[in-house]
């Protein structure tokens, strides 16, 4: 008797333990419903800021290098030949792009990982009281902003994407088309979101990186002016909606009458770590190294970038064309040289002090014989590209670090850096107005803005020297002065805004966005290839079919998971 009740009772207690342990939350894991408390939705809202640079080197998102540099006529893929990351090449040809490749699958995918993100997080802010979430509001105009910022990358990059927000159910994802929107309804969403952020967002935010009213604004200038320039179904500029340019006009002027923004005084101090989050940064990916985290927050986007020295060592990737050293030529009076730039080819020669420039060519290009960063000491040599015979000897400086910068940091056999990247500068809100009233006939209003940035290029030299003290290259650079030395029609005032466009932004990523919004993608590219392929035999290939090639290829894994409910964009 004495032995079945010790046994009952161990029984008993093995139950109880047992029960005990099964019950237990397992470690390292959380419920969903674990995470709608005010301190944990704040965190879900920082997982979605930091989706911004979650890129990586085989589908950067950051800067959109591969997609607004390399097929705007601005660079050259780089690397080691045309087989180095084969899909670049293809993006740079558009011939030999394909509907199949692995990277663009994966640009879609990595923007869709940030939506989903943003609207997790919104769902749970949501569903919170403004009494137990003081921050409410603010936090939803912030992920409105993110939600709007990814959105518009897959706008400009496929055109037709499948709209998806907080409001779905994971259910109904695979009943949603990704032309279920007209293409005016879908960029009315991403402006949504932007709007939304304009009326919830304060004007200023206590820790930096936070999206704020002002860069809201200026957002959905952007936004406004992108979707200004209508297409049709084959991606013809059909118009330009005035009403819209109207309303660009009227948010840049906000945000440059708000007094928190203005140019840098030195266009160097856009591109060196020590200046980052200064007055002309409206919004900037905030990275980071030696923060706590096992890897830190490194700009992985770009560190296909950097030289091949041994102070670096790879991967000479991005790499400046032959027709963008061109392009920064000026005339006898200073100003860019239209329809005469390209005429006679400046890189074989070598020689910068012929010819004058504008400054911004050695903040933006590494040239061999000039120094790199802003020290006379360290010198560019053809060596430090990865294949000259190919690409020729120069390479791209506006994202890289010198190797002794705090923000330095090696990935064998890659490097970065925690340097912030702007999405949106200040410089860019003046050339938004700019290209606002001269679209509505209204051109003189642009000069003083043009001639911001103008001035403040031609006040940039004072880091552009060699060691003993002389100027690297012959700069020469004027702002328009109409009526003295230039006649500014809307034509006139149209190249000049589309042409400083190219020079305060080159290497940045956003190029042939600009060229497809203008309409004229097609006859640019195809006048580029015509001269370039008797500079660089890799582009024998390359030509630019128009009313297909505007936007990339719906990825086919993308179609096939979709089961044929995504459609093919129109030409491919």
């Amino acid at each position: 008797m004495k032995n079945k009740i010790y046994i009952a009772a161990l029984f008993c207690v093995c139950l109880l333990s047992c029960k005990k342990t099964l019950d237990t939350v397992p470690q390292g894991t959380a419920a969903s419903s674990d995470l709608n408390t005010p301190a944990n939705i704040d965190k879900m809202v920082i997982a979605a800021y930091s989706a911004l640079g979650n890129d990586e080197y085989m589908t950067p998102y950051s800067s959109m290098w591969p997609y607004g540099s390399i097929r705007s006529g601005d660079a050259y893929k780089g690397g080691d030949g045309p087989g180095d990351i084969s899909e670049f090449h293809g993006y740079e040809t558009f011939s030999l792009n394909r509907v199949d490749y692995g990277p663009t699958d994966a640009l879609w995918f990595r923007l869709y990982v940030g939506i989903g993100r943003v609207n997790d997080a919104l769902s749970r802010v949501n569903a919170i009281s403004d009494a137990d979430f003081p921050n409410k509001a603010v936090r939803q105009g912030e992920l409105r902003f993110l939600r709007g910022h990814f959105y518009f990358l897959l706008k400009i990059l496929f055109k037709y994407v499948p709209y998806i927000d907080e409001t779905v159910v994971k259910t109904d994802y695979p009943t949603i088309s990704n032309n279920a929107l007209t293409d005016d309804a879908l960029w009315k969403k991403i402006e949504d979101d932007f709007r939304a952020g304009v009326a919830s967002l304060p004007k200023t935010q206590p820790e930096v990186g936070r999206a704020n009213k002002y860069a809201a604004e200026a957002y959905l200038a952007k936004t406004l002016l992108y979707h200004a320039y209508t297409q049709d179904e084959s991606n013809n500029v059909t118009g330009i909606d005035q009403a819209k340019l109207t309303e660009v006009n009227t948010l840049c002027d906000d945000v440059i009458n708000s007094g928190g923004y203005a140019l840098l005084p030195d266009f160097a101090n856009n591109f060196l770590s020590q200046f980052e989050n200064g007055k002309e940064s409206v919004f900037a990916i905030q990275y980071s190294i030696n923060d706590g985290t096992p890897q830190g927050r490194e700009d992985f986007g770009h560190e296909l970038d950097y030289p091949m020295n041994q102070e670096y060592g790879c991967c000479g990737f991005h790499v400046p064309s032959n027709n963008l050293i061109n392009a920064f030529k000026t005339d006898n009076n200073g100003l860019p040289m239209f329809g005469t730039f390209n005429n006679a080819d400046i890189e074989p020669t070598g020689d910068y002090k012929t010819n004058s420039f504008d400054p911004r060519i050695d903040h933006t290009v590494a040239t061999p014989g000039h120094p790199y960063k802003y020290r006379s000491s360290f010198i560019f040599q053809t060596s430090w590209a990865r294949a000259p015979q190919v690409y020729g000897p120069h390479l791209s400086m506006k994202e890289t670090v010198l190797p002794d910068d705090p923000a330095f940091k090696k990935f064998p056999p890659f490097m970065s850096s925690g340097k912030n990247w702007a999405i949106i500068r200040y410089a860019d809100v003046l050339l938004f107005k700019a290209e606002a009233l001269i679209e509505m006939n209204r051109e003189l209003e642009a000069v003083p803005l043009i001639n911001q940035i103008r001035q403040r290029a031609a006040n940039s030299e004072s880091l552009l020297k060699q060691a003993d003290g002389s100027a690297i290259s012959n700069y020469k650079i004027a702002t328009y002065q109409p009526g003295v030395n230039c006649v500014w029609s809307q034509d006139f005032a149209r190249q000049a805004l589309r042409f400083e466009r190219r020079l305060e932004f080159a290497m940045e990523g956003y190029r042939f966005f600009d060229l497809v919004r203008w309409g004229i993608a097609a006859e640019y590219m195809n006048s580029y290839f015509a001269v370039e392929k008797t500079r660089k035999s890799h582009l024998q290939d390359a030509v630019f079919k128009k009313n297909r090639d505007e936007y990339m290829p719906i990825p086919l894994n993308q179609i096939n998971f979709s089961k044929g409910l995504y459609k093919q964009n129109h030409g491919w």
